[in-house]
């Protein structure tokens, strides 16, 4: 079964920090691009970070300085260190991958049924 598995969130204090974690079963992160979407209640769906497989990578500006993206010696884990945590960034994380992610408009569930490989989400609460 080609599966990928979010894990890390929670609830966490303003300023505060959490790291998720992106595995994958039933293939390798070794052609893909691999990120990190997320979906807050009246928001549209927003790309947070990306990472390639040559170590390149993406940040959304909301975000740019505080979040980090990286991922393990076998590619087939991913990560997201999120530092000085905003309440605005209260979401559900969903993990992604293809070939070439990208942004746009629309909802969460429209990437879902477009890239290739997408998590069930993880939620990540932030409060102040």
């Amino acid at each position: 079964e080609v599966q990928l598995v979010e894990s890390g969130g929670g609830s966490v204090q303003a300023g505060g920090s959490l790291r998720l974690s992106c595995t994958a079963s039933g293939f390798t992160f070794d052609d893909f691009d691999i990120g990190w979407y997320r979906q807050a209640p009246g928001n549209e769906c927003e790309l947070v970070s990306t990472i390639s497989s040559d170590g390149t990578t993406y940040y959304a500006d909301s975000v740019k300085g505080r979040f980090t993206i990286s991922q393990d010696s076998a590619k087939n884990t991913v990560y997201l260190q999120m530092n000085s945590l905003k309440r605005e960034d209260t979401a559900v994380y969903y993990c992604a991958a293809d070939l070439y992610l990208h942004g746009g408009q629309g909802m969460c569930e429209l990437f879902s049924e477009s890239l290739g490989y997408w998590g069930q989400g993880t939620q990540v609460t932030v409060s102040s």
